[in-house]
């Protein structure tokens, strides 16, 4: 007889991160003031949409990597800076998302529940690495070419 292997697979960060139920709950609504995170891909697909302008760039603490995510009002088409942080995410109108049921709702945001306690930190990491790898740099590269914003001296794999 010859011995079954079992194949494991890898779940995508969509599958290994559902949608979390709908909230409006102060903790769900407090999420609404951090920005969440897309993947490389959901940015990519929102930039596609016409939704790059409302993008900031978010640089790692040693600078070797960035993130697009949707800006705190004032960081469009910037880079995010703290003294705006306390603005909120500049989709979010009249304490509503206005990317809530559109498909371009970043994971993050998706994901993140007062249900889900602790489990927030792991979803960050794993999309962090996404964004570490080429792709999601070669994004950003592409995104400060269309916006030309100051952020191109930042030098990303060189």
């Amino acid at each position: 007889m010859i011995p079954v292997m079992k194949i494991k697979r890898k779940l995508s960060l969509q599958q290994k991160y559902p949608p979390s139920q709908s909230c409006s709950c102060d903790v769900c609504k407090s999420y609404c003031l951090r920005p969440g995170w897309w993947t490389v891909d959901e940015a990519a697909k929102a930039i596609e949409a016409g939704y790059g302008k409302r993008m900031m760039l978010e640089l790692s603490p040693d600078f070797k990597f960035g993130v697009l995510s949707p800006a705190f009002y004032g960081c469009e088409q910037n880079f995010a800076l703290q003294e705006f942080s306390h603005l909120g995410c500049n989709f979010l109108s009249g304490g509503l998302c206005e990317l809530y049921g559109t498909g371009f709702e970043p994971l993050e945001c998706r994901f993140c529940h007062h249900t889900r306690k602790g489990l927030g930190p792991k979803c960050h990491s794993d999309i962090e690495k996404d964004w570490k790898m080429q792709k999601g740099q070669t994004l950003i590269k592409k995104w400060l070419k269309e916006y030309g914003i100051k952020a191109k001296s930042i030098i990303f794999y060189k």
